[in-house]
């Protein structure tokens, strides 16, 4: 059986008006035509390195062994942030070194990080505005004809992580926030399962209550089909996450909350009044 043909997925908030992902995949297939190339998505809200940051934290695992993951949310481009690979066991990583990859650096056991050299890898162009082409898109392509990884650069320590809220006790509550919104106005919190099951707040018969801005929610459903139309429902998600939702509308416009919001969570509903 012939080796599988690499492959590089995309992230970044470029939006599909313009030419710059066009750009992106023109120069990775300039140099390997025969790469595969997945979107994971280019409508990250502009600048918003936090949210970049998440989503790739939720689906980079779904891909197979070797995957050469690319991401590109980056207001300092041009600037003096550094350019930043990524080897970790199973993946490799491409971007910026401003905190985009956290979550990597957070969940995966050990990586090696290198500074990407630029007079190597960067394409010649007249400005210093599109590093997604000029430099991630070649560095990335050059990857997956098998560069070795130790010529990108120097091996850095002192790469950028942003902080990642964890869940915490305040009196008889375990505290969470939200920490993303779906399209479809679901609100996805930092607390997981097995946050909760530490707590021995999900067992047989325990009565327990949610409460997120001014609304309380009384204990879980299964599904979204169960919940309700006219008061927001929570549910455990297919991630393992603690998610409020509206049966087929938007929960965040209904609680006009989003990311930040906090959301607490104790036995019974005498703590959260």
């Amino acid at each position: 059986m012939p080796p599988p043909r690499p492959l590089i997925t995309l992230l970044t908030d470029f939006g599909d008006r313009d030419w710059f992902v066009a750009g992106m995949k023109g120069a990775i297939l300039s140099i390997h035509p025969d790469v595969r190339i997945v979107d994971l998505s280019h409508q990250i809200v502009p600048h918003r390195i936090d949210e970049a940051a998440y989503f790739l934290m939720s689906c980079y695992r779904e891909f197979p062994e070797g995957t050469i993951h690319v991401v590109v949310v980056d207001p300092g481009v041009g600037s003096a942030r550094r350019a930043i690979a990524v080897k970790s066991a199973r993946y490799f990583f491409l971007g910026p070194d401003n905190g985009v990859l956290t979550y990597i650096f957070h969940d995966e056991q050990s990586v090696e990080v290198r500074e990407i050299d630029q007079q190597k890898f960067r394409r010649r162009s007249p400005g210093r505005t599109f590093d997604g082409r000029d430099l991630f898109a070649p560095a990335a392509a050059r990857l997956a004809t098998h560069e070795p990884f130790e010529s990108y650069g120097p091996v850095i320590e002192d790469y950028r992580r942003c902080s990642i809220s964890q869940p915490r006790w305040e009196h008889t509550a375990l505290v969470g926030e939200i920490v993303y919104v779906d399209r479809f106005g679901n609100l996805i919190s930092n607390l997981t399962s097995q946050h909760l099951e530490e707590a021995g707040l999900i067992a047989m018969g325990r009565q327990w209550s949610i409460r997120i801005g001014e609304r309380v929610i009384e204990g879980l459903v299964n599904s979204y089909s169960v919940g309700s139309a006219e008061k927001p429902c929570a549910l455990i998600n297919s991630d393992g996450r603690l998610e409020i939702f509206l049966k087929e509308a938007s929960a965040a416009d209904l609680l006009h909350v989003g990311k930040g919001t906090r959301i607490d969570v104790s036995q019974g509903g005498s703590d959260l009044t």
